[in-house]
Order: structure tokens, then sequence, then C-alpha cells
């Protein structure tokens, strides 16, 4: 078995849950998963504890409320406390980490910082009564979470965003200055190719120029290990359904990024997103 690699989060959301994805990532040194209450129709948590439950003592989950049958959205606290507990009853076990699904989608903006308030004070009150190890906060699109500085919201412990090649100028500012307000301890990324490395974008270009040594790499491997620095994170969830797809990964955390590019890519991309 390979050394442990903190740095990949076996992300489940476009993902089958299927044990051989799982012992694979574990053969690889990935301990850690991710999912959340809605997927697979509301099924994860079950699901994983019928297929895969003697190896979730072996792995570090994480899970996110928010998203209730019937395609809704709330951040009403008694709502997202029973959905952590169920969460834990469901799995067999507490989750490492429970997030606040993209609050952004119920945010009211007269209320806004008060509704986010009591759901974030929801989920670090879930934490301390032992339902989870840690708390945070999941965000699609975190440009609306950006509170004033002066509002006293708990500090998660964990608060993940989109990393990559494919997030745009507004999207990563706002991840980091909501980074820099709520101090979380760790920052995550999720969906490095914006959903499928399928995808006719990843033709267009060569994503090897943001490597030291691009010659060492695919294209795929390189655009993965990029989105470490888009924005800079310290874990970074990433899905799929084929089990050479997580090898190729994490043979890509050897790669060393060329900071410089990763700067000038930055700068462009500020550039296109201001107004003519």
């Amino acid at each position: 078995m390979r050394p442990t690699h903190p740095r990949i989060i076996f992300g489940l959301h476009r993902s089958r849950h299927e044990r051989r994805l799982l012992t694979r990532a574990l053969e690889l040194g990935i301990q850690a998963i991710d999912t959340s209450s809605n997927y697979l129709g509301f099924q994860s948590h079950t699901t994983l504890a019928n297929v895969a439950g003697d190896l979730l003592p072996r792995l570090t989950v994480s899970t996110k409320v928010g998203y209730f049958p019937g395609a809704q959205h709330s951040l009403a606290p008694d709502h997202l406390r029973t959905a952590a507990e169920q969460a834990a009853s469901d799995l067999g076990r507490e989750p490492d980490v429970v997030f606040l699904h993209n609050p952004e989608h119920s945010l009211i903006e007269a209320a806004r910082d008060d509704l986010l308030e009591a759901a974030c004070s929801t989920l670090a009150d879930a934490c301390a009564q032992g339902l989870c190890d840690r708390w945070g906060i999941s965000s699609w699109d975190p440009r609306r979470l950006v509170v004033p500085a002066q509002r006293g919201l708990p500090r998660p412990d964990v608060l993940m965003a989109r990393a990559g090649l494919l997030v745009s100028a507004d999207i990563l500012d706002a991840a980091e200055r909501l980074a820099e307000r709520l101090r979380p301890t760790e920052l995550w990324g999720m969906s490095p190719f914006g959903g499928s490395t399928a995808a006719a974008v990843w033709d267009g270009f060569d994503s090897r120029i943001f490597l030291r040594e691009p010659r060492t790499s695919t294209p795929i491997q390189a655009a993965f290990r990029a989105a470490y620095r888009l924005p800079s994170v310290g874990a970074v969830a990433v899905g799929t359904d084929n089990p050479d797809h997580l090898g190729e990964l994490t043979d890509a955390l050897n790669l060393e990024v060329d900071d410089n590019m990763i700067h000038q890519y930055r700068e462009l991309l500020r550039t296109r997103s201001q107004p003519a």
C-alpha cells in the first residue's frame, strides 16, 4: 500500500458508490471520502453503510447537509440538526466533517447574515455535542457569503470551494476573501475538472504549461495539480468511476507547479472578467 495522500479526497458526487472504488482508493493511500445527504437520490449514506460499512472505520468521511427531498434547500436550524443526526445514523458512525451545503441557495438578502449565523451555529453546536468531529461550509458560489468583518460567525474547521482552471476570477477571489474572513483551519477544493475530464475544453489547450517539468505528466495530471493553486488549497475532492484514474491523480501529486504561470493566469482571468 502506498503512503497516505491526505491532499486527495475521493468525492462521490459523480461517482458510483462501489466497493471496488473505495478499496482502490485505500490501496492508493487515499483515506478520505466526501459525500452528501442528497447524493445518489438521498441514498448515499445508507448505500455506503451497506456496501462498504467495514471500510468506513478506515476512512475519513465528510458529508453535507442543506438539501432535502422535494428539491428543497433549507437553512432552518431544526432541519439541519435533524439532517446531521440522520447522517450519523445512516452511516452507522459519526461523520468526521459535516458541511453546510451551498448556504447561498437559501440566503435572503434582508436577513442574510442572521440566516447564515444561525445555520453555522447549528452545525457548530452539533459538532460540540458529538454528532461530528468537525464542521465546515461547502459553497459552489461563495460570492454571497463574504460577510461583513464585524459579524461574529462561528469559525468553521473547513471551508470547501471550487478549484481549478475552469473557475472564474470572481469565484476564486470570493473564496479567498471568505477564507480570510472566517479563518478556517483547512481550505479544500472541489470539482477540479468542472464536471468531466472528457469535456471538449480539455482538448483545447495543454494544461502542462502550468508545470515546471511538463514532459513528465499528462494534461489531466497537470490540470489536477494546478487546481491546488487555484485557489491555494490543502486538499481537493475529486470523483471518478475509473480506478486507474485515481492512480493517475495520486501520481500527479509529485509534480511541481510553476507558480509564476499560475500568477499570470490569475491576472489574465481578472483582466478578462472586467467590463469593457
